[in-house]
This record gives structure tokens, sequence and C-alpha cells, in this order.
């Protein structure tokens, strides 16, 4: 240890180290919060030699599974449910929209069935016939649609699955997944790199002191380390704690959890993201269509097209059935439904517009999300922060260590000089 007489002299000789400290410090603690930052996105993939043992995937990429389960249970328990989408929708309106090219779906379909299955009688009917009957089961097509809608409506939870469709899109796009975690917690990501400065400068400032005291070997890379570690574990907690407004410092200042006081913020964003990138009325007609539960949506497309078919056959029935048989008959009804199901996707991209004004998820997630408790508002970015944070807090404190001994060493080198 020093003397006073000794420590002056020796920070008049090398003032401009001293001074440099807490900038030193300031840079570790910023740098070390730009590589967290990172590691909790980056890679998207797996770099390195695997078994994953040596090499690195970001944070959420690497437990997409797990973040997609967590977003997926708060957004399908507490903000949106699958009668939230569809009950805004007016199935006469969809009928509307779809109207055209569903007439012509409808005669395209009629006429590929007829010819496959009655090709002789098709073609040596009078065109006028052909029309008559193509515009019989058009006019009936509005209607398919309609009870088909209703047919969703009433038994929602059996053909759509909202947590299945939120997580295959989440799993499928990484790149999303962070994103959402991205621009939801945008604020509190700038807070973390920018509070490495302002900690990692009031640390240096200490550092210079106990250096000037001691001039031992070990101060600078230990506290390089503890400026990287505290820094980062700082930060991390000033997000999501405290919980309420609290005064410190005898009421010199208030604090609440970034995230938490962001909260209206917040909810706004969150809510843009999911209605534009999750739950977006052409996302839920693909799961509607070709998701887990498609095969019962086909059920009751089948259920309408042959009450349709056999209507419409009416008394010429016997007849059909004479000539193509009842087996082919059966199976002509459920070739017409397969038709329909395929061209549906296609079809139904005439109400994706209307959809979205009419089911406003944005402005709904958004609502709802102010309704939250605490804990499960929390919930919706602390999972990012929460896996495998200490390796993120211990990477931090391994550079701010190595950066320290570096420190260390150019401080002897202009001491002997």
């Amino acid at each position: 240890m020093q003397s006073w007489a000794e420590i002056v002299v020796d920070v008049q000789k090398n003032w401009f180290l001293y001074a440099s400290m807490p900038f030193v410090a300031a840079i570790i603690g910023y740098v070390t919060k730009i590589v967290a930052i990172r590691m909790m996105f980056e890679p998207i993939e797996f770099i390195g030699i695997k078994p994953p043992y040596l090499g690195w995937q970001g944070i959420v990429p690497r437990k997409a599974a797990i973040m997609a389960s967590i977003a997926c249970d708060t957004m399908t328990q507490k903000l949106i449910k699958p009668e939230d989408v569809f009950d805004k929708l007016d199935p006469d309106r969809i009928a509307q929209e779809i109207e055209k090219p569903l007439l012509e779906a409808v005669e395209d379909i009629t006429r590929s069935v007829a010819e496959q299955y009655a090709p002789g009688l098709w073609e040596a009917a009078p065109e006028t016939v052909k029309r008559m009957i193509i515009s019989r089961i058009q006019e009936e097509a509005p209607e398919i649609v309609r009870q088909i809608m209703t047919d969703i409506k009433s038994n929602i939870n059996s053909v759509f699955d909202l947590k299945d469709m939120v997580v295959s899109n989440l799993l499928r796009d990484k790149p999303l997944l962070n994103r959402i975690f991205l621009e939801a917690g945008h604020g509190e990501f700038r807070f973390i790199r920018n509070s490495g400065l302002f900690f990692g400068f009031a640390i240096g400032c200490v550092q210079a002191v106990v250096w000037a005291v001691t001039q031992n070997v070990w101060v600078m890379p230990l506290f390089g380390g503890f400026t990287g570690w505290f820094t980062d574990w700082l930060a991390l907690k000033m997000i999501f704690n405290p919980k309420q407004p609290t005064k410190y410092l005898g009421g010199l200042f208030t604090w609440q959890g970034l995230f938490l006081k962001r909260r209206l913020e917040v909810s706004a964003e969150y809510g843009r993201l999911i209605a534009a990138e999750i739950v977006t009325p052409h996302n839920i007609i693909d799961a509607v269509l070709r998701g887990p539960l498609s095969d019962r949506l086909f059920g009751m497309i089948q259920k309408q097209v042959q009450r349709v078919v056999d209507a419409q056959s009416g008394v010429a029935k016997p007849f059909v059935v004479m000539a193509v048989g009842s087996s082919k008959y059966q199976e002509m009804k459920r070739l017409v439904s397969q038709e329909i199901m395929k061209r549906l996707p296609a079809t139904m991209q005439h109400i994706e517009k209307y959809a979205h004004d009419a089911m406003d998820l944005e402005r709904t997630l958004a609502t709802k999300m102010q309704d939250l408790t605490v804990e499960e508002f929390e919930n919706l970015l602390h999972p990012a922060f929460e896996q495998d944070e200490w390796i993120l807090i211990a990477v931090g404190a391994v550079l701010g260590f190595l950066v320290g001994e570096l420190q260390v060493h150019v401080m002897l080198h202009f001491a002997a000089h």
C-alpha cells in the first residue's frame, strides 16, 4: 500500500492513465452489454462443433420451442381466443367477397367432374343444359359458403388450433421470433446497452482509487470482471424490478422495472407485431385449411356439397345414379368436395382485407394486454432474459477480466518508464 505522498506523485506522473480508467470501465460495461444482447439472438443456427460444446447459437433461436410455447400460452390463454378471431366475421359478407372467384371455381369443378364421371352424357348434352346445371349449382355456392362459415363458427375449436398455428409459425421463422422480442423490448435493450456506460464509469472511478492506494496487479482484472458481471446483472434486474414504482435514497428518485413502466407502449407494439406477423388472416385461413384439424373442415365441406348436389339433382337423381352408378355418384360428390377444398386457399385470399378490418386484432391484443396482471405482462419478455442468463453474465465477467488484465500490463509498462 502506497503512502499519500507516493499516491500524489504516481497520479501526477500517470494522470492520463488514471483519468482513462473510468472511461475504459465504461467501455467494458458498454461492450459487454452489446455482446450479451447479440448472444441472446445470434447466430440463428448453431455455429461450431457438434455436439454443442464448442460453439454457440443465440439463446432465443436455440430455445425457440420453449420461447414460442411461453409466448403462445400467454397469448392464447389471456389475450385472444379462437372465438375472438371468428365471431367478428359475417358469413354473408364473406360469401359476397369471394362470389366472383367462387363462381368461376364452381363452373370449372362442375365441368371437370361431369366430364370425368359422365363423359358421354356431358358431351352429348346441349350447351343450354350444361349452362343450366352449372348455373343452378352456382346459385347454391354462396349458401354453401354461408353454411360452412356457420359450421366453423359453431365448432371453431374442432377446426382451428390457434396454439398450433402460433407455435408453428414461430418455430418455422426463428428470425421472426427474434424480431418480436427485439422490437417489443427495444427500450429495454437500449437501456441495457447504455447502462453499461454509466455503471462502468462509476465502477472505474472506484477502480482508480483502489489502484492508486494498492498498486496491486489484481486490481485491474478483478475490477474489469466485476464491471462486466455487475453491470450485466444489475441491468437485467432493473428491467423487471421492482414491480411497482419504489422510492430510493430517501425518496430522491423513484424506479419501476422499465418493461413494466413502458406497459402502454409495449402493449401497442406487441399487438401490432402479433397482428401483422402471426395472427394474420392469411395464417388463420391457412391453419384452418391445412392445419392439423383440416380433416374436420373437409367433413363439413363434404356434408354441405352433398346436400347441394343431392338437392340440385332433384328428379334427375335416379337417372344420374343409373348412368354413372351408385358408387361413382358418391365418389363424384367426394371429388367435388376435394376440388372445392383445393381451390379454397386461392379463393379465400379475396377475404383477407375484409377479415383484417373486421377482426381488428391489433387493437384487441393491445387492449387486452393492458388488463394483464404485472406477472402475466412480465412473462411476455422475461423468458428471453431468464433462459441461460447466467451465461451472458459470465461472458461479461470474462470479457471484463481480460480487458482489465490488458489494462494492468499497460499501467506497469508506463510505470516502468
